[in-house]
């Protein structure tokens, strides 16, 4: 099964100094199978917040392996349903988390994430997590 990867594993994988070694082995597992997806929205937290010219380009050249799953009306129509879900709940969250829970859910994707979020997201959304 393909895996949405959320933006605290990359940047735990690609952009902190001491990387967590187990994630970034699962990480490299998941890549060399061939079961990685990506957002633009993800992509665009990645790459934003870089200071250096040469991390960010060397950032957005790793990142260029991986083509982005082409996001339609449905996807946001979706996380919108979802927020509105869980705020009926009494749970809040960001957009862009919404928008991973839906393309996942619509794409049949798991949500590889260490952000525990997720985790109450999931008691209201029909979503399927890994860490």
């Amino acid at each position: 099964m393909k895996v949405l990867v959320d933006t605290c594993i990359w940047s735990q994988a690609l952009r902190h100094k001491d990387p967590d070694i187990e994630l970034s082995s699962k990480l490299k597992d998941l890549i060399n199978d061939g079961r990685v997806s990506v957002i633009g929205p993800i992509r665009q937290e990645l790459l934003s917040g870089i200071s250096s010219t040469k991390q960010f380009h060397k950032l957005k050249k790793i990142l260029s392996c991986f083509e982005d799953i082409s996001l339609k009306t449905e996807h946001f129509e979706k996380a919108a349903e979802f927020s509105n879900i869980c705020r009926n709940k009494g749970l809040q969250g960001s957009t862009i988390d919404f928008l991973i829970c839906a393309v996942a859910h619509l794409e049949k994707l798991v949500i590889f994430t260490t952000d525990s979020d997720f985790e109450n997201y999931r008691k209201y959304l029909p979503i399927e997590l890994t860490k």
